[in-house]
């Protein structure tokens, strides 16, 4: 029922005021009705008239929340679906109409809501159903109010951002069309603006502050900064995306080069105004946040358009005010970091801009028109030569100098941060975040320096590291230590020589500096020498490559007896340094044994003391990484590990980081123990049992792991013990929840199947065949070929029980086989081997499966026509076509047997298929070799016992068992063939059988008859 009566607006408003109720009982029943009237027609044109309402000006929470729920059903509903009948093309027009008129709205928060409105409605219905829209908006812009024009461009701002979003070629084409009609308008506006704001500022950095604050002026002042932000935002949306990037087009975009000088000068004389102002004023974070929104500008169009930004009236004059403002710092605007961020990832950007480096191939002779990319290498030059022109050499080696003797060095907030926090401060220093805090920018930026001037920059940083080396010696055993500038120097020399640790390869010989520097640093204990000694633990991590042969053992030693260290940030650096020397290719466990003990005690001490989860996390990776490099050298501090391990569990619970990590631990720890692994039984099946159920909590981040320990333990386990016995139906829980995890739960059945027995079959028999039926024909070719060589293997253990108990099963095989339209030729060759194994390996069975009315009726079900053919042949007559997409020898070689084994059949269709089958035969005969003096006499398929396996300590000892007990890798071909074609003629008469040898193609018989007489 449509809701459009006055009485309908009543409700509705009366709810919207009931949702907003403190009282949880009149709340949710007004929620729900309102959930419930979204989609009925006429609830978006109440919820406009409310929010449209004059007399509800003091109701602003009431309006807001109604133009939440219209943006809501605008989401779900504007759209037209099927399932639902939304909102109607007869109501559209109007509450687009209505929400044009809207736009003047004076609550700032539903004046927001409103501009999303448009903008969503504009995404979906501009320009085909919405063609009015921005000419509307421009219409409305030219109103002197400036309430107005604010809100517009609000609109505009976020109604670009919408459009901005759409891919397609006709909605590029659309944006374009846009950028022309509103660029110069809003270029116009915002100029206009700068010069309102400024005149401002100079107003009010001359007169009394607190008057000029309180008046009519400084509000409208304000409003002003608000629609020249709003201002900036729309022209930047059309700068990026209004135009093709030059790039792509080789067309210089013409108003890059006009309104970016005049940024730069806005950004200047903002910068000038920022020092008179107040720190915490409103003004003081406009100014703040309009010299950011300016440098981002700078950044996306030099990336959109680094060819049209490289013009002489645009790069030099930025790139010259960037480099000042980081080399040059004015004491005053120090603490504004973030823009010195933004400085130096524009420099870094432009350092980087491949657009920025000519292409060296030359230009095919006698061309005339220059190709694109000899237009794009021509504007590289260009290019290139100002960045030469700015950037010489004198200033590269200036400005790697500023970063690294000003913003390498440590301050007074980052020690103190370092003493109140040390796990805070290691990890935020490890975080690398180069475009949120100022030392990774500077870092990133350095990194960019040495990319391009390797050569220059090399010596520059030895001499640094030299200077700072000489100005702060190393001190003595147990002197004191005293923070000064030159230490905080040498720190930052580090930092620089650690940080371009590839580029300085070839530059120092890190032995040297080892044992006459970094080894006495490393070794003062004195509170003050953390800094160092921190910084040399974290240069040991980077210069891993240089640290071999019989230097690896010192490090090792200075590196461990520091995780004892006292202070927490020092310890955390080891545990990184550690771990790239232990996962370097350098690495040999021999030299590290020795280690081993202290090094994990220290860990497990180091573990209990940390607070915060990324420290603990960090230090069980290093746990997990030496358990996983020593491998079996590590059992002789198994038993100190398992001891730790339950306390770790117990501690990171809602932790599934740290969880998954003990796991991998514990996997680590069985693939090292190998038969021994049931000393880990006791902690390891709890574990097991959690992360394999699909019931916990965790279960989407543990589940994939659990099932890697779980495929770990089977293939370490020695024998089968009840634990793992009773673990299976977990498995069957998992395969019936999704088929994520169809490979390991495969892995996982034939482990089972080797390691269980018979025993495994008699327990589980139903959740096998539960799961083997939910896989078979609903997974695609991947999932088929993971499952059918398990149900292979299960029917060669246990030829005489797994036909029956996989009779369903079998049965899908075979109509897969004869009638999967869909089904890949490889899939349906090894359904078909499966078959063929029974027919072979438990023949009785193979003729009462293929002879059952169940199986003729599934065949028609599936569309395939028996009346004139028993399914036996049906099934021969589609394998035979895809044998050949089986490559396996083995797989192959039982085909070969199966159809033999088919030509004992007393039926005359037998003889019309003679000449395929013994193609078949002959192809297989020629590619095996075959022991000619084995026999078949007397060899009976049936006497395969089932569940042969012996005890036996490992996964592979208990498949080459398998192997080398599978009959089919027992039985000579060419004997068995003979036989088999003896009994053929005896049972269907030497003349028939003749005939049909006959129909075999002379040189088909040639090779027969050589194999048979061989």
């Amino acid at each position: 029922m449509a809701l459009t009566s006055a009485d309908d607006l009543s409700r509705v408003y009366t709810l919207l005021r009931d949702a907003l109720s403190q009282d949880e009982s009149v709340r949710k029943p007004a929620e729900a009705t309102l959930a419930a009237c979204e989609n009925r027609p006429g609830f978006c044109s109440c919820l406009l008239e409310i929010i449209g309402a004059k007399d509800l000006g003091q109701q602003s929470d009431a309006r807001w929340l109604a133009s939440v729920y219209f943006k809501n059903s605008i989401s779900r509903y504007w759209r037209t679906r099927r399932d639902s009948p939304g909102i109607s093309d007869a109501e559209k027009p109007h509450l687009r109409n209505r929400l044009l008129n809207l736009i003047r709205e004076e609550n700032n928060q539903v004046a927001v809501q409103l501009a999303l409105l448009i903008s969503k409605i504009a995404r979906v219905d501009y320009p085909r159903d919405w063609p009015e829209l921005f000419p509307t908006l421009l219409q409305k812009l030219q109103s002197p109010d400036v309430l107005t024009t604010q809100r517009v461009y609000l609109v505009l701002n976020q109604t670009l951002k919408e459009l901005s979003t759409k891919r397609l070629a006709a909605d590029q084409r659309n944006f374009a069309e846009v950028t022309a009609q509103y660029f110069e308008y809003t270029w116009h506006h915002w100029c206009t603006d700068t010069q309102g704001i400024l005149q401002g500022l100079r107003t009010l950095l001359a007169g009394p502050q607190t008057a000029i604050l309180a008046s009519d002026q400084d509000q409208a002042l304000r409003l002003t900064c608000e629609r020249w932000m709003l201002c900036l935002k729309v022209l930047r949306r059309m700068l990026v995306h209004g135009f093709q990037s030059d790039v792509k087009s080789v067309q210089e975009v013409g108003p890059v080069k006009d309104v970016c000088p005049a940024f730069l000068q806005a950004l200047q004389e903002f910068l000038q105004y920022r020092i008179g102002l107040k720190h915490g004023q409103v003004l003081q974070a406009f100014v703040d946040k309009a010299c950011l929104r300016l440098m981002k500008i700078f950044i996306e169009v030099q990336s959109t358009h680094p060819y049209s930004f490289s013009n002489r009236a645009v790069l030099p004059p930025v790139l010259e005010f960037c480099y000042i403002h980081i080399t040059e710092p004015k004491e005053e605007n120090l603490p504004f970091e973030v823009f010195l961020i933004k400085c130096m990832i524009f420099l870094q950007n432009v350092i980087e801009c491949v657009a920025y480096r000519p292409n060296k191939s030359g230009r095919v002779v006698g061309q005339s028109t220059p190709t694109l990319e000899e237009a794009k290498g021509n504007l590289a030059r260009q290019a290139e030569e100002i960045l030469v022109s700015l950037l010489d050499k004198q200033r590269l080696v200036v400005l790697c100098e500023i970063i690294i003797r000003r913003y390498f060095v440590l301050t007074p907030a980052d020690l103190e941060e370092w003493s109140n926090d040390p796990e805070l401060f290691h990890h935020e220093q490890d975080a690398g975040q180069y475009k949120d805090k100022l030392r990774p920018s500077a870092e990133s930026l350095y990194l960019s320096l040495f990319e391009s001037h390797r050569e220059l920059l090399a010596p520059v940083v030895v001499s640094i590291l030299k200077q700072a080396s000489e100005g702060c010696p190393p001190a003595a055993p147990g002197a004191d230590i005293q923070i000064t500038p030159a230490l905080l120097l040498k720190d930052a020399a580090y930092d620089a020589v650690g940080t371009a640790y590839y580029d300085l390869h070839d530059y120092i010989d890190f032995k040297s500096w080892w044992e006459a520097a970094l080894v006495h640093e490393i070794s003062n204990l004195h509170p003050n020498g953390r800094i160092l000694r921190r910084r040399v633990v974290w240069l040991l991590g980077k210069w891993v490559n240089k640290i071999k042969d019989e230097l690896r053992k010192p490090v090792y030693n200075a590196l461990i007896s520091l995780l004892g260290d006292g202070d927490l940030a020092v310890q955390l650096a080891v545990c990184l340094a550690l771990q790239s020397l232990i996962d370097d290719v350098h690495f040999y466990e021999e030299e590290f044994v020795e280690y081993v003990p202290t090094c994990l005690r220290l860990l497990i001490q180091f573990m209990e003391r940390a607070q915060e989860f990324e420290s603990k996390l960090q230090i069980f990776n290093l746990v997990v990484l030496i358990i996983d490099r020593l491998g079996e050298k590590i059992v002789p501090c198994v038993e100190k590990i398992l001891a730790f391990l339950p306390r770790v569990w117990q501690d990171s619970e809602g932790q599934s980081l740290l969880q998954i990590q003990v796991m991998l631990a514990l996997q680590r720890l069985l693939v090292a123990l190998g038969p021994r692994s049931p000393i880990c039984y006791e902690i390891l099946f709890p574990i097991l049992q959690y992360s394999s159920d699909v019931n916990q909590p965790d279960e989407l981040n543990m589940l994939e792991d659990g099932m890697q320990l779980w495929q770990t333990t089977l293939k370490t386990a020695p024998v089968m013990v009840p634990q793992l016995m009773n673990l299976f139906p977990h498995l069957v829980a998992v395969m019936e929840r999704s088929f994520d995890h169809l490979q390991a739960a495969m892995i996982i059945i034939e482990s089972y199947i080797l390691l269980g027995g018979a025993d495994f079959l008699r327990l589980h028999a139903n959740g096998v065949t539960k799961i083997f039926d939910i896989v078979v024909g609903n997974v695609k070719e991947r999932g088929m070929l993971c499952t059918l060589p398990v149900i292979d293997l299960l029917i060669q253990c246990f030829p005489t029980d797994a036909p029956a108990l996989l009779e369903g099963i079998l049965q899908k095989l075979l109509v897969l086989v004869v009638s999967g339209r869909d089904e890949a030729d490889l899939v349906k060759a090894s359904a078909g081997a499966v078959l063929a194994r029974v027919s072979v390996q438990n023949s009785a069975f193979f003729a009462q499966f293929t002879s059952q009315p169940s199986l003729s009726l599934a065949l028609q079900q599936s569309g395939v026509a028996v009346s004139d053919q028993s399914a036996l042949f049906l099934f021969f007559d589609a394998w035979l076509d895809k044998v050949d997409s089986l490559t396996s020898m083995s797989k192959r070689k039982l085909c070969a047997l199966s159809l033999c084994m088919l030509l004992t059949i007393s039926q005359p269709q037998v003889l019309d298929r003679l000449v395929q089958i013994l193609s078949v035969c002959t192809s297989v005969l020629h590619e095996t070799e075959e022991d000619n003096d084995s026999s078949i006499s007397g060899y009976d398929y049936n006497s395969a016992e089932d569940g042969c396996m012996g005890p036996v300590e490992s996964e592979d000892s208990r498949k080459r068992q398998v192997i080398n007990a599978d009959p089919i890798n027992k039985v000579p071909l060419a004997l068995f063939l003979k036989e088999k074609l003896q009994t053929c003629a005896q049972l269907h008469g030497n003349a028939a059988f003749n005939t049909a040898m006959g129909r075999l193609h002379p040189t088909l018989l040639d090779q027969l008859q050589q194999i048979m007489q061989s």
